[in-house]
């Protein structure tokens, strides 16, 4: 991957990450850091669970695509959703 490449995937796997965090209610206990981390892990497991379903990659494959993007944010969604259930034993 380019530099530039690299740069715009870190960028919008924080954006993905932090929208997330905000639709779940976790943005308070998270930095810039987690919500990058989010993002990108979120893109992986949206890859794995929506990515059929929707015909659309993640921000792995294309960060500036509308639709991967969406795959991205569901995954980080149900990532935090799994991280709340074991945390707090309930999703939100």
């Amino acid at each position: 991957m380019d530099p530039v490449g690299l740069i715009i995937w870190l960028i919008v796997g924080g954006i993905v990450g932090w929208l997330a965090s905000m639709l779940m209610r976790t943005d308070a206990q998270q930095g810039l850091l987690l919500n990058i981390v989010v993002g990108i892990v979120g893109a992986f497991l949206g890859g794995l669970l929506f990515s059929r379903f929707f015909g659309e990659g993640t921000i792995n494959n294309n960060p500036l695509d509308l639709g991967s993007i969406l795959v991205s944010l569901l995954g980080a969604i149900v990532l935090l959703a799994i991280v709340n259930l074991f945390r707090r034993g309930t999703v939100r």
